[in-house]
């Protein structure tokens, strides 16, 4: 499945998940916001307004 994203949410993703990683999650019906490597990131950004934009590492 395809869903239009934040930057900075694709490029967090991209940076935490290889594309074979998340054909698998998507594959297996696991959502990307429940996973762990993604928790800490989403609690920081929910507290960011909407025209946030950071660099990524």
């Amino acid at each position: 499945m395809t869903v239009p994203v934040h930057p900075i949410c694709h490029r967090t993703i991209h940076a935490s998940f290889t594309n074979v990683e998340l054909a698998r999650l998507e594959a297996e019906g696991v959502a990307l916001s429940g996973h762990p490597k993604l928790e800490r990131f989403l609690s920081w950004i929910a507290r960011k307004p909407p025209d946030f934009h950071a660099p990524t590492r």
